[in-house]
C-alpha cells in the first residue's frame, strides 16, 4: 500500500479513473473515520459509461472504493483494480 496524505476536501469533485484507464465517476463525498481521521471510502457518482451493478454500491447508488485502492492522486484520481 502506498502511504500519502491527502486532504478530504482536496479529493471532492475529481474524475476517478481506474488504472486500466476506464472512467468510473466523479468523487461526491468521503467517508472519514472520525477518532482516527483516517479516510476511508471514496463515494463515486458513476459514469453513465459503467455498469455500475458490477461495483459495490451504497444504498443511493453511489459506487464504493476503499481509500486503500487508491494509486495516485493528481488530475484525476487513479484506482488499483486489485
Amino acid at each position: 500500500m502506498i502511504k500519502m496524505k491527502v486532504m478530504e476536501n482536496e479529493l471532492r469533485g475529481r474524475k476517478v479513473m481506474s488504472s486500466e484507464g476506464l472512467y468510473l465517476g466523479i468523487i461526491r463525498n468521503i467517508t472519514v473515520d472520525e477518532r482516527t481521521g483516517k479516510l476511508i471510502d471514496l463515494i463515486v457518482e458513476p459514469s453513465d459509461k459503467i455498469d455500475p451493478r458490477l461495483y459495490h454500491q451504497n444504498e443511493e447508488g453511489y459506487l464504493l472504493f476503499p481509500f486503500e485502492s487508491v494509486k495516485s492522486v493528481k488530475d484525476v484520481v487513479v484506482l488499483s483494480e486489485e
